[in-house]
């Protein structure tokens, strides 16, 4: 019940009582009038002092309450004024209308006031508008959090400087550990003698232990080509910004020496993960930067994204036939365990997609299985329309191409699914079938990108191999000896190494020339080769327009960029990206145009001493070192191009720094 209901009922109760006490003292009056004389008086006395006692109480009361509002309104002006926290109101166009003195006192300006509150941090006025409730921001050199009141134009400041340092210090104290390997070392090893032997271990160890000496870094040699770094966040960081020059170092020592040895090296770090987990994420990285050639760092964190750094050189070719051998048996027991055997090759199949694919599909039958390849028939490339027309007219080979669709219908979870020249689940022809399936095989030559098929049963990636070709007619050879290849087949082999060497020219190794005489020996067709990579008149003229917009951007790289509107097939722009590097001066080029699937294609190729790699990856693509691309969606040429220069830009700005 409210106070003043509780008076009026008390002041009602009190007039009842006078009420009834004057008729009891008219009733007296008129028996005992000398009694009823002296009550009354009595009776007036004690309403005298009750009256009077009222009016003391109700004056303390009063006083009490104006000292009390008084005392509480001291408190709050220095609250306001002087208590550790900032108060901001700003007027609808976001100009700071008042602030307390504890927000003035960060402030270079004489006053806030008129100011906008870009002034305080740029992030506070997009926050209010995106209706945040609050907003950490730095102001050199501390940290406030802002807890923001829309409706009252209000703003409060809470310095965070001390939580936000505790929280950088204990994140940089995180463990990180890395597994540094030594690439090549057993081959570069495999004929020194002894003493050589010692004295290559020797230097290498003293150059990695004086970088990890100087970085403050914990490291141990675990094995004759691994050691163990272990390190915090902060130091990564550090390493980060010199790009891990312990590469280039390594890399400068044996080139004196004139021995090809370069250090990879597998980093994992996680702000929330076990020390185990984060050793598994080193492993995996370290994977990642072999599978992709060596001479690289890749550093992984919890949540699966990778950055790379390095990978400038060649890969250079370290595959064993032991290797080969052991594949090949693996994969003739998957082959041989499974029900039937599909094929499937990247979207836009080229030569050695479909060779490849080829290849594959002899081992399945040499095993008695029968093997279906999933063939792009909407997104069919210029580049092997000659191939595909003579597979169609050989009814023994044309029966097993298939369409996404039919592939579907065929697949069983026993099916054994094998994925040639990409591995990425993106880039595949039907991206369906890898879920249809528990066993899926990828055989590839491209660096390993971050995007990867989930859970394959067997990898066989060489991105020192020339071509997926060379790698299937690898395997061929160690397959039944039942396995026959007639001239087409081997001639598609042939092909798909042709064209990704470019006649015998780039990324091409000893076993590359052992994969050409092994299918020339089968029957293989150099001069049905040619006959397949011919081209029309009007594709030569289209192309050599496009050639005439090449412009030298900067230190030989060619830049191509096509009209608007203008598509041209991705066959096309990797042919003039080739023309480009026959020019005298280009060590890199760069084709940008309109695809018909309304995506705009760069196609990439480089001699060697730019890493169009790293290049086209920062652009979501990938490939090799010296052969690359991308496609992007949502785009234009233009803006495709101007993003490519400033890349460019700050690739070759890192090399002038190394």
């Amino acid at each position: 019940m409210p106070k003043f209901q509780k008076k009026t009922v008390i002041e009602n109760h009190i007039w009842i009582i006078y009420v009834l006490t004057i008729l009891l003292l008219g009733f007296i009056f008129y028996f005992q009038w000398i009694i009823g004389s002296i009550m009354t008086v009595l009776i007036g006395i004690a309403i005298y002092n009750s009256i009077r006692s009222e009016h003391k109480l109700q004056n303390e009361a009063e006083e009490y309450i104006s000292t009390l509002s008084y005392r509480v309104k001291k408190v709050g002006e220095e609250a306001l004024n002087e208590m550790p926290i900032g108060i901001i109101l700003y007027n609808e166009e976001f100009e700071i209308e008042w602030a307390n003195p504890f927000v003035h006192q960060f402030s270079s300006e004489e006053t806030l006031v008129g100011q906008s509150l870009n002034i305080i941090d740029e992030e506070i006025i997009p926050a209010i508008k995106e209706q945040k409730d609050e907003v950490l921001f730095p102001f050199e050199p501390y940290y406030f959090q802002a807890i923001l009141k829309k409706e009252e134009r209000l703003i409060y400041f809470f310095d965070q400087t001390k939580q936000v340092e505790l929280k950088n210090v204990y994140e940089n104290e995180k463990t990180v550990l890395g597994i540094i390997f030594l690439d090549n070392y057993e081959e570069v090893t495999q004929g020194m003698d002894d003493t050589s032997k010692s004295q290559l271990n020797s230097q290498m160890t003293s150059l990695l232990n004086d970088w990890s000496s100087a970085n403050n870094i914990y490291l141990k040699r675990t094995s004759q080509e691994r050691f163990l770094a272990v390190m915090n966040l902060e130091i990564l960081e550090q390493l980060e910004k010199t790009k891990f020059e312990v590469l280039d170092e390594v890399r400068e020592l044996i080139t004196d020496k004139n021995i090809p040895l370069t250090i990879s090296i597998g980093i994992g770090k996680g702000y929330h993960s076990s020390l185990r987990e984060v050793g598994e994420l080193a492993q995996s990285s370290l994977d990642l930067a072999l599978g992709r050639g060596g001479d690289q760092v890749a550093i992984k964190d919890e949540s699966g994204k990778v950055k790379f750094f390095g990978g400038k050189t060649n890969p250079m070719e370290k595959r064993t036939r032991v290797r080969a051998r052991v594949i090949s048996h693996a994969l003739k027991e998957l082959v041989r365990e499974s029900d039937h055997v599909i094929i499937m090759g990247h979207k836009n199949p080229d030569m050695d997609s479909v060779g490849s694919a080829i290849g594959i599909l002899k081992i399945a039958q040499a095993n008695d299985k029968n093997g279906f390849i999933v063939y792009d028939t909407i997104r069919k490339n210029s580049g092997v329309e000659k191939l595909v027309e003579m597979v169609e007219k050989d009814e023994s080979l044309s029966k097993w191409f298939v369409d996404e669709d039919t592939a579907m219908d065929i697949v069983t979870k026993n099916t054994l699914l094998v994925i040639v020249d990409t591995h990425k689940p993106s880039l595949v022809i039907e991206e369906r079938l890898l879920s249809k399936t528990d066993h899926v095989v990828v055989i590839d030559h491209h660096r390993r990108a971050e995007e990867f098929i989930n859970d394959p049963t067997l990898v066989y990636m060489e991105p020192y191999a020339s071509s997926t070709a060379e790698l299937v007619t690898e395997l061929l050879e160690y397959q039944p000896k039942t396995l026959r290849l007639n001239m087409l087949e081997s001639t598609a082999l042939l092909a798909g190494i042709i064209v990704d060497t470019k006649y015998f020219t780039l990324r091409t190794g000893s076993r590359t020339f052992d994969a050409a005489s092994y299918l020339r020996s089968k029957g293989a067709d150099t001069v049905l080769v040619q006959q397949l990579m011919k081209e029309d008149i009007e594709v030569y003229i289209r192309r050599s327009k496009l050639i005439e917009k090449a412009e030298i951007f900067k230190e030989g790289i060619a830049i191509i960029k096509a009209n608007e509107a203008e598509i041209y097939d991705p066959v096309l722009i990797a042919q003039a990206a080739d023309a480009l590097l026959t020019m005298s001066g280009v060590v890199a080029s760069f084709v940008i145009s309109e695809r018909d699937d309304g995506r705009v294609g760069i196609s990439a190729r480089s001699l060697g001493q730019v890493n169009v790699q790293i290049i086209m990856e920062r652009m979501n693509g990938g490939g090799h070192l010296s052969n690359a691309a991308t496609q992007l969606e949502d785009t234009t040429v233009h803006e495709a191009y101007d993003k490519l220069k400033e890349i460019l830009e700050e690739y070759m700005e890192g090399r002038e720094e190394e």
